[in-house]
């Protein structure tokens, strides 16, 4: 008897669908090589992190709730990233505390949800990871992925199954790159200071590539990359381990 396969709807993310559409490619790719049924959600929308960042928690309970009603009735929503996941897994249920039904209804969602590269890496105990990448990476543990989800070893074990990769770890693997969703656009003096050591350390490792699993740390590391002309590509974990690394590297081309 073949087993039944697990039900998954994919979380996009605003800035997959907007910036960056082929992670969201390459998400679906791994999943259905691990044997996944995937879906897309129609009714998803933002997570509501930006609002809930800027301190609007109306804006944030509104968009909450629309995405509790589209992710209902699906088995595992999985994230590909990690600050989007952590805002489902661990601020929903925050945002209702005074509201026990809510509450409950975004608890049962927060249950459900998985960050990308740690659904892969756990729930399917990195099946289907078939991919080839001829270089040095380096990796860079997004904030909220690392202290939300604790998700550290997890794209390092995926990693360690691509053939031809060599990971090089950084000193400051897990030092903020100075994105912060609504922080840079707030602080950007203070934001471009912290961007630039982190890009200071990651040339340091030696690598040709960085690579993180969201998109905002990867958006923001790589527009500072390429103001200051360094030729280090800069990708999407989704990316590299689905194999789908034959378009422009991220600040080189929308990708998608």
């Amino acid at each position: 008897m073949t087993a039944k396969a697990l039900d998954v709807g994919l979380f996009v993310t605003c800035l997959v669908d907007l910036m960056r559409p082929v992670v969201g490619f390459a998400a679906v790719k791994l999943l259905e090589d691990a044997g996944c049924a995937v879906s897309v959600p129609p009714g998803q929308t933002c997570c509501g992190q930006p609002a809930y960042n800027s301190g609007d928690r109306g804006s944030a309970r509104r968009i909450a709730r629309q995405v509790i009603a589209a992710c209902e009735g699906i088995e595992h929503v999985v994230v590909p990233s990690g600050s989007c996941a952590g805002m489902i897994k661990v601020h929903y249920p925050e945002l209702f505390a005074d509201e026990p039904e809510t509450a409950a209804r975004a608890e049962a969602l927060a249950r459900r949800t998985h960050e990308l590269v740690s659904f892969l890496a756990g729930a399917l105990e990195g099946a289907g990871i078939d991919a080839e990448y001829r270089g040095a990476v380096t990796y860079h543990d997004a904030c909220s992925g690392l202290r939300e989800l604790a998700i550290k070893e997890q794209p390092r074990a995926l990693l360690r199954r691509v053939r031809g990769l060599e990971l090089k770890e950084s000193r400051e693997a897990e030092t903020c790159c100075g994105f912060g969703g609504t922080f840079c656009v707030k602080y950007p003096d203070i934001s471009e200071s912290i961007v630039d050591l982190k890009v200071d350390d990651a040339i340091a490792s030696g690598a040709d590539t960085l690579l993180s699993g969201d998109l905002g740390c990867l958006l923001n590391i790589a527009g500072r990359l390429k103001r200051r002309a360094s030729p280090m590509r800069v990708r999407h974990v989704a990316e590299v381990l689905a194999g789908m690394t034959d378009g422009p590297a991220i600040a080189e081309g929308r990708g998608g």
